[in-house]
């Protein structure tokens, strides 16, 4: 720092996510009270802070940004170096510089916090029952955001001008809603209409109406943050069964919103870190473990000892928990696999045959943001479904990398742009099987890179050429970047991790398009940002009819015991296979033609045990028969037996070098299932086995850094298992916690390889 008698000065850039949470007027607060003048104010590229006075105060200063800075501001970094004393007076909160390179980062949708609870239900306060109240710590941020820098001429709230009495908030720089862009109360801001198709218009509350509605046993359509939810009594097996009905979900499970905590845990098993998530800002529908039945009806999650518990996170959600004192069942407001709805015209046209009215607010809703889903492992939170509460924030690295837009799945879809020190993600997109889907992702790519301000010089995507985003990828006219699916998995982790080296990715999830003409899904990968080299894989076998064996375990079954006893499978006694349709034919053209699809998946090998056990034959959502498997698994010391086959070093990077033979270990499964052992035991056993095959494999490649990727590792026993027999045998290991194992975390994983490689190409 430049010294002057007495008298230092600092230029400070602060990086992160920090606009919008009260971080300027903590500021101003810190510099006044160290005597300290200057000035704060937003850009592009970030908090800019010129602030002069005593060094020791400067120093103090430094300090205490870091430590003190409000809970919902995430500082990636604060780059301070010297200034020139430029003598001001007082320190001032600027105006918002638009210009200049983007690299600020958008905060997330922000769960109500305890203030304005508090405000919402006091009757002396003027936002009392307000279901729009907000501050610099809540409130909608995404979901609003138009342009950057944040400001309220950038937002949906633009329209909606101040009233004297929050003008005076917004500019008190001692009060919390100063500059806080959303701000609004009854005399200015938005509000909500009851709308009951075939009915005269109501004047009566809108929330005591959808109130009414569902305590009779009818489906609302409530405007939330980000989208349009579905919420009927989740006690009424009758009013749950008409919604499943209506919106073609069969037996996938529904959310749950309780009213409170103590009614979560009336209802399930719930630990600390799982309450304080519960109660966080980002506040996500979290799966927790079910402890007393009736208290939600059983066609919530059909056959699951497991819920998606969430609690209010807005203040219309506390307002209407408030009158109902019940859980009610909280879903996205689509058809299955469609998109949220998010304005009034499109949701009355596209859920008018679900819904028997709707509560409609006049504020925009700039793009839709549906609910994050989360589970723990080991007490640390690991994220499933990365949207509200955490969607935008980046993924911070340590190294610079080039623009290059990642298109990712085709399932669980998320795209993703490398740039800077940081990748950025959208909210979760969803499976791409759907033209509204496709058009949803499509206004992603361009609203994002529009907010963000970014030009891609080449876009990744998966090396299936069958993908919609391969599609995408080819006719983006930019250079096109391939990523095998499993080493995108592994890269997602080094950049969750920030790790720039070698690792061994154990990738385990359902289906990935292989090089070598198979279907991968159960690989060891040597793996750095820029290539791999194939280990180990799961001893291929059969998967009779390709990708329908993902809706039918059974198949899955069929394929594996084929592997397990050749031609003898004629013989073999599983009651629960063979009950199956299509046993027969499927084993003939097994049997003709036992080469045509053949895999290496973990996934499918659960399955297919799911299948044996008689837990599952039939899949009606994305890994169904696993889910069943995991919740019955029993603690267990015993594994049972396999072997790792040497094949030797293979020509290129896609030949392993170890295959695991998992046929013992199937056939012990088999025979312990013909003696009568309950599947709570044999699942134990095969999840131990699975733990040991990894660690097996880990010490036999010698790799002191394992990771842990894919959908399989969703599975807490499996992870939980596998972390322990790994460190137990002396590995640092990794394992997700924000962005998710499963597909929708592989975008990050193809933007961080395909920039690392141009990065190279360019070195």
């Amino acid at each position: 720092m430049a010294v002057l008698p007495g008298v230092s000065a600092a230029r400070l850039v602060v990086r992160g996510a920090v606009q919008g949470t009260g971080f300027r007027p903590f500021v101003y607060r810190l510099a006044r009270a160290l005597a300290l003048t200057g000035s704060i104010r937003n850009t592009p590229f970030g908090v800019l802070i010129h602030v002069e006075g005593d060094p020791q105060a400067l120093a103090a200063f430094r300090t205490r940004l870091s430590a003190e800075a409000p809970p919902a501001a995430l500082l990636r970094s604060v780059e301070t170096e010297a200034a020139e004393v430029e003598g001001d007076a007082a320190f001032t909160i600027g105006d918002s510089d638009t210009a200049g390179e983007l690299s600020v980062a958008v905060l997330p949708d922000l769960a109500t916090c305890a203030d304005c609870v508090r405000e919402v239900f006091d009757p002396a306060d003027r936002r009392f029952g307000y279901p729009f109240l907000n501050c610099t710590a809540c409130g909608p941020r995404l979901s609003i955001i138009e342009g950057l820098p944040y400001d309220r001429p950038r937002t949906a709230m633009k329209g909606f001008a101040l009233c004297p009495a929050c003008r005076r908030e917004y500019d008190d720089v001692g009060d919390r809603r100063f500059h806080a862009q959303p701000v609004a109360c009854p005399a200015c801001g938005p509000r909500l209409a009851w709308s009951e198709p075939g009915a005269a218009p109501s004047t009566g509350d809108p929330l005591e109406l959808a109130a009414r509605a569902i305590e009779a046993g009818r489906i609302v359509a409530l405007k939330g943050l980000g989208g349009y939810q579905l919420l009927v009594d989740a006690r009424s097996g009758a009013a749950v069964a008409r919604l499943r009905g209506r919106k073609g979900r069969e037996e996938k499970p529904l959310a749950v919103m309780f009213p409170t905590l103590d009614a979560v845990r009336a209802a399930a098993r719930l630990s600390d870190a799982e309450a304080a998530w519960l109660t966080s800002a980002a506040a996500p529908i979290l799966l927790l473990e079910m402890v007393a039945r009736g208290v939600v009806a059983d066609d919530v999650a059909p056959g699951l000892r497991t819920i998606g518990a969430m609690l209010p996170y807005s203040p219309v959600h506390h307002l209407l928990m408030a009158r109902l004192a019940f859980p009610v069942v909280c879903t996205s407001g689509n058809f299955s696999e469609e998109p949220m709805a998010i304005d009034a015209a499109e949701a009355e046209e596209r859920l008018g045959a679900i819904a028997d009215a709707f509560v409609h607010h006049d504020r925009p809703i700039v793009r839709p943001v549906d609910d994050s889903v989360a589970r723990t492992v080991g007490g640390r939170l690991l994220v499933t479904r990365r949207a509200r509460g955490f969607a935008p924030l980046p993924v911070p690295l340590g190294v610079s990398l080039p623009v290059v837009r990642a298109y990712g799945a085709h399932l669980k879809n998320a795209v993703a742009w490398s740039g800077g020190r940081q990748i950025v993600v959208t909210q979760h997109i969803g499976d791409l099987d759907h033209p509204l889907s496709l058009a949803a992702q499509a206004r992603a790519v361009a609203d994002f890179e529009r907010l963000f301000q970014l030009a891609p010089v080449a876009v990744a995507c998966d090396l299936h050429p069958d993908y919609a985003t391969t599609r995408l990828a080819e006719a983006s006219g930019l250079p096109v970047l391939r990523v095998q699916h499993h080493h995108a998995h592994v890269a997602s982790l080094l950049a969750e991790h920030d790790v720039d080296g070698e690792i061994l990715g154990v990738a385990w999830d359902g289906t990935g398009f292989g090089p070598d003409g198979t279907v991968w899904g159960g690989e060891f990968l040597r793996a750095t940002r820029t290539g791999y080299r194939r280990v180990a894989r799961l001893l291929p076998f059969v998967l009779p009819g390709g990708e329908a064996a993902a809706r039918q375990p059974w198949r899955s079954a069929v394929g594996a015991l084929y592997a397990v006893a050749g031609l003898g499978l004629w013989e073999l006694d599983v009651p629960p296979v063979r009950r199956a349709a299509q046993w027969g034919d499927v084993l003939n053209a097994l049997l003709r033609a036992p080469g045509t699809v053949r895999t290496s998946s973990v996934g499918r090998l659960v399955d297919a045990v799911s299948a044996i056990l008689g837990l599952r034959q039939e899949s009606t959502y994305e890994a169904h028969a696993a889910m069943l498997l995991e919740q019955a698994a029993a603690p267990a010391t015993e594994a049972y037996p396999f072997s790792l086959l040497e094949r030797g070093e293979g020509e290129g990077p896609d030949a392993p070098a170890v295959d695991i033979d998992w046929r013992p270990a199937l056939a012990a499964v088999l025979a312990d299932a013909r003696k009568g052992v309950t599947p709570s035991v044999v699942s134990g056993r095969f999840h131990r086995t699975l733990a040991r095959m990894a660690a097996s494999v880990a010490e036999w490649a010698g790799i002191p850094r394992v990771g842990l990727t894919g959908g399989c590792f969703q599975n807490a026993v499996l992870t939980q298992l596998a972390s322990d027999e790994l460190r137990r045998r002396g590995f640092d290991v990794l394992t997700h916690a924000l962005v998710p194992p499963n597909d929708g975390g592989l975008a990050v994983g193809q933007a961080l390889v395909a920039a690392s490689r141009l990065l190279a190409e360019r070195t």
